[in-house]
């Protein structure tokens, strides 16, 4: 009887140790923490010794690499840095240290793995609009680093694909990059006994909490000029010409020198002058071009709407272009008595007449 209860004991504590040992497989640690890969087997508190408390955590900041001012319309590239400053500003002793069991050694070596505690490992930063001017590429807008040592920079910078909007008021706008990250909360010795877990080289375990912190990246809208249409008056009439007035507007933050209006038309309708001298336009201010349009007979009575755009000289004297400006152009058709098809009618009619008079008049004649 006893003997089967000895066997039944052996097998039992066979199944723990191979469940136990399956367990731990799956933790093996592929790199030790000097190479630089953060460890992920957690043995429990009972399998190690703390010597030392560190003090310090990973202090992230960001940079940015080029120029921050962008155009209106504009989609750019931006490319930022992430570096780390996190200070190791020391250690507590957490246990007495017998120098003769070996202890020393292992709490010097403690001291050594506690000096990744400013690492920031596993870092995803994701960039964030604050305003609706501003659109961040969803394709490009998260990015990772496996880790971040303090006074080491990336091999390559994190790079964000932003597009500004067209109506984008000039100035600065912020744009948040929030970044997750772990770092070494703590670090214990094993004393070699894990070797029951079937890990005889490692001698430390390492535990882990997660920090999140947001970055701020400033963007500038250079201030331009822009141009809208604030006014049409005049309108056309299918198989005439006439004079269209057009208004246009500096709604930008910049003066528009040497200012030309130019507009672009095509069929049923044509222009002999299209370009007219606006002259200098401050922002707020508004010029009138005048231009001389046909429309053909056959043009449908509707609005068109035309192209245009301004031609001008920055604060630099640079020549500059804006946007496309569309023109709407109302035309009416010719009054229905007086058209083409009225005409003809009419003429048929008449000949018609005379030609019935004429063979009465010769009936007449015979007799």
């Amino acid at each position: 009887m006893k003997c089967k209860n000895t066997q039944q004991k052996i097998y039992v504590n066979s199944v723990v140790m191979v469940a136990v040992l399956l367990t731990a497989t799956l933790f093996v640690v592929t790199a030790s923490p000097a190479a630089g890969a953060k460890e992920f087997v957690q043995p429990t508190y009972e399998f190690s010794t703390n010597y030392y408390d560190a003090y310090g955590e990973p202090d992230l900041y960001v940079s940015v690499l080029g120029d921050t001012e962008f155009e209106r319309g504009e989609t750019a590239q931006v490319r930022v840095v992430l570096s780390n400053r996190g200070v190791l500003y020391g250690f507590k002793s957490k246990t007495n240290v017998d120098t003769k069991n070996g202890d020393h050694a292992k709490s010097l070596k403690e001291l050594e793995y506690e000096s990744l505690r400013t690492t920031a490992f596993g870092l995803k930063a994701e960039m964030v609009s604050t305003t609706d001017y501003i659109e961040v590429d969803p394709i490009t807008s998260i990015q990772t680093l496996d880790s971040l040592y303090p006074g080491v920079l990336p091999e390559a910078p994190m790079s964000f694909t932003i597009t500004i909007s067209d109506n984008a008021p000039a100035g600065a706008y912020m744009l948040l990059l929030p970044v997750s990250y772990e770092f070494q909360s703590q670090v214990e010795m094993t004393d070699g006994s894990t070797v029951r877990l079937g890990l005889p080289d490692l001698d430390h375990t390492t535990f882990y909490k997660t920090r999140n912190t947001t970055l701020q990246i400033p963007v500038i809208v250079e201030p331009a000029a822009k141009f809208v249409v604030s006014d049409v008056e005049g309108e056309l009439t299918s198989g005439q010409s006439g004079i269209i007035n057009v208004t246009y507007t500096n709604v930008g933050e910049v003066e528009a020198d040497d200012a030309f209006a130019r507009i672009v038309v095509m069929k049923p309708l044509s222009s002999d002058r299209s370009v007219v001298n606006l002259g200098t336009i401050a922002p707020g201010e508004s010029k009138t071009a005048s231009f001389d349009l046909a429309a053909e007979i056959s043009a449908v009575e509707k609005n068109y709407g035309i192209d245009s755009e301004i031609k001008y000289r920055d604060e630099d004297g640079d020549l500059q272009f804006s946007d496309n400006i569309i023109v709407e152009i109302p035309l009416k058709s010719r009054d229905a008595g007086i058209g083409i098809t009225t005409l003809a009618l009419i003429g048929i009619v008449l000949v018609t007449a005379y030609m019935g008079y004429n063979t009465i008049r010769r009936k007449d004649d015979k007799k």
